[in-house]
């Protein structure tokens, strides 16, 4: 049983001025196909589907180049392919229940559709478009930086899909800025060995150093990576000869 469109403009955070558009995002073809011969090509939710990708990824783009200027394009690739996939945007539509609004065809409704990865992630994209359609990219760039970019924001997230390798913004940045490729070494762990804590110290040169923790040899480098990089930024002065240490890095823990 389809919900009321009233309560997903609630989750959404807008209410839609031409409620007609978030309807048709919510329509599968599967639903326009049992009903109406020929088929309108603007009764379903395909057209809206394609808009809404462009606009998911241009402003997934911009939110990663103004987040992470010193990445390079491949990374600041394989973290927009993560963040625009099939997988992570039928788990943001989960999250909203997108499922309970769709409008299915009898044969797609049993065979599950409201769960369906490809079917939400789809329908996901086509409410980003009939947001911008209807309150312009504004109102579609909150959306996406509410219920797509809060991965960015969590730690915990970042760590378990790799999206951001502080290690390697670390190493850009060093790089730009003519220091010594950072070198990393595990310095301490403690605690039982189902629940041991290790403390990486990553260090450029001898003048700058931070530490970081974590549950496992890459969780606490990536964590002192990140804590070097904010070091970075608030310091002002970088003797000179840190640029003149030898490039040669240690071993760098897994």
């Amino acid at each position: 049983m389809k919900a009321p469109v009233e309560t997903l403009e609630e989750k959404l955070g807008y209410r839609f001025g031409n409620r007609a558009l978030l309807v048709r995002a919510l329509t599968h073809r599967s639903w326009v196909s049992e009903r109406l011969s020929p088929m309108p090509e603007d009764a379903d939710n395909e057209q809206l589907e394609f808009l809404g990708d462009s606009i998911l990824g241009f402003v997934v783009s911009e939110a990663l180049v103004l987040r992470n200027p010193s990445a390079r394009e491949g990374q600041l690739s394989q973290w927009k392919a993560h963040l625009v996939s099939a997988a992570y945007l039928h788990r943001c539509a989960l999250a909203i229940r997108l499922g309970d609004y769709l409008q299915l065809g009898k044969g797609e409704e049993r065979n599950g559709g409201r769960e369906r990865k490809t079917l939400l992630a789809d329908a996901f994209e086509a409410v980003i478009a009939a947001m911008h359609l209807d309150g312009g990219i504004e109102v579609a760039r909150e959306f996406i930086r509410q219920q797509v970019l809060w991965a960015l924001d969590k730690p915990e997230e970042i760590e378990s899909i790799g999206l951001l390798n502080h290690k390697s913004v670390l190493q850009e940045r060093t790089r730009l800025m003519g220091l010594p490729v950072p070198r990393y070494s595990t310095v301490g762990s403690s605690g039982p060995e189902h629940a041991k804590v290790f403390v990486v110290e990553v260090r450029i040169g001898d003048a700058i150093a931070f530490r970081g923790t974590g549950s496992s040899k890459k969780s606490a480098s990536q964590h002192a990576a990140m804590g070097l990089i904010e070091q970075l930024k608030a310091v002002e002065l970088f003797p000179k000869q840190l640029a003149a240490e030898s490039p040669t890095g240690g071993d760098e823990p897994g």
